[in-house]
């Protein structure tokens, strides 16, 4: 869109829907307009697999509509508090805007307003200064200063909560480490994840394709998984190892209760103690290059374990560990919990917080990785996200459902619109290679 020559960017006023997510689920759609006839609108995605630390998703909660997960509450939030208050203010002041709304709400985890509606306006806002502006969303989020394409982290078999707990483990990924472009990355994982499906399908153990668009599987054994993933990538012709390594989460917070780790699909319940064990002899025997969440939140003297013992050679990311919140990754850091830090928008509920949080995170030598939620949508935000930041690495998901696709898509076109002026350094944005 065109920038106006004529009126003000003013907000001239800002309203709410609700819309649906990738799983069919009620999620909001904030629109901001501008006094100049510009606009700007984003939607909000949702997580299955949660941590207790994520600001409040604000549902309704009324069983006979929508099973309780509708969002007029939060629409009406952003209708009746938050839209009067920003009216005749300039969209360009992002921070200044975001925190207006986190102080309308008044609440540590944002519960009074949702952080759907403060997010979902938040984003909206960062649209409409970039229409306004004429320049793409990557340029005007930080000023110009993004140029660096992610590497991607892209599921190939999913498990845990998106797939009905049919295996264990959350996310069996991967990276190509030897891929010298943004573009070879997305052919090598478009062989591998073909090759993966036709193996699958080939032995009776494909069940169809899980939330995030990975391969719904049917395993005897978690460790069964790893098999089936080395062999397709070898079978597309890469090797395990060097051209292609792989990349786990774990989602360990949604296997723990009681003080001990439960996998269910083998009936095993282990302590803490024999829970590293397993994890630690996965990063041994396999070509595991990032492993995200493997402990539970709570488990920080296994944190500081694996990351001492692995942190040299191994991306340890915190997901439900940090929620995006950048008083616990200064914690995380302090204590030596990990080496990279997952980035949702969502966790923090507003575009300014998360751009500080990855800001943070860069100035500790760690390495952030721009996120989707397996409740996704059509928008793209994140992919221009992940460039303007620098953050490096992008996880949307697998390599399947336009609800992720449309991310990876929105990358090549920032590539092609960054040309010469964009850069990627692939698995060297990794902490140990710095």
């Amino acid at each position: 869109m065109m920038k106006s020559k004529n009126g003000s960017n003013k907000i001239k006023s800002i309203d709410a829907f609700q819309v649906f997510d990738s799983r069919g689920n009620p999620t909001l759609e904030a629109e901001v307009f501008l006094e100049n006839g510009i606009s700007g609108r984003a939607i909000v995605p949702s997580g299955a697999s949660t941590g207790q630390f994520e600001k409040l998703e604000l549902r309704d909660g009324e069983v006979k509509r929508f099973r309780g997960k509708s969002v007029f509450r939060a629409i009406e939030n952003v209708q009746n508090i938050i839209a009067p208050a920003m009216k005749g203010l300039k969209v360009d002041e992002q921070e200044s805007l975001d925190q207006l709304m986190c102080r309308l709400d008044g609440t540590a985890n944002k519960q009074h307003l949702g952080a759907n509606a403060i997010l979902g306006v938040s984003m909206a806002i960062a649209r409409a200064n970039a229409n306004d502006q004429g320049i793409p969303l990557f340029e005007s989020l930080t000023g110009g200063e993004g140029s660096l394409l992610p590497l991607p982290e892209i599921q190939i078999i999913g498990g845990g909560a998106h797939s009905g707990g049919r295996i264990d483990i959350q996310d069996f990924m991967i990276i190509c480490t030897s891929a010298q472009t943004y573009s070879d990355c997305l052919e090598m994982t478009f062989n591998v994840y073909h090759t993966c499906g036709e193996l699958l399908a080939s032995k009776g153990l494909l069940s169809g394709l899980a939330d995030e668009g990975g391969y719904w599987p049917n395993f005897e054994k978690n460790e069964d998984v790893f098999d089936i993933l080395l062999a397709s990538i070898e079978k597309a012709g890469y090797l395990p190892g060097k051209d292609i390594h792989l990349s786990l989460d774990i989602a360990a917070s949604e296997l723990y209760k009681s003080g001990r780790y439960h996998l269910q699909l083998e009936d095993r319940s282990l302590s803490p103690e024999e829970f590293y064990q397993l994890i630690a002899g996965w990063c041994r025997a396999y070509p595991i290059i990032s492993i995200e969440d493997p402990f539970e939140e709570s488990d920080t003297d296994n944190w500081n374990r694996i990351t001492t013992e692995f942190g040299h050679a191994v991306q340890i990311v915190g997901d439900d560990l940090f929620t995006t919140d950048i008083e616990r990754v200064q914690s995380g850091y302090n204590h030596q919990l990990a080496n990279s830090v997952l980035i949702k928008l969502n966790q923090i509920g507003t575009v300014s917080e998360t751009l500080a949080c990855i800001r943070q995170t860069q100035e500790y030598g760690w390495s952030p990785i721009v996120s989707a939620r397996s409740g996704e949508t059509e928008d793209a935000f994140i992919a221009h996200l992940a460039v303007a930041s620098n953050a490096g690495q992008l996880k949307v998901g697998s390599f399947a459902r336009s609800e992720r696709m449309v991310k990876w898509n929105e990358v090549i076109r920032i590539e092609r619109e960054l040309g010469s002026a964009g850069n990627f350094v692939g698995v060297k944005t990794f902490p140990f290679h710095r």
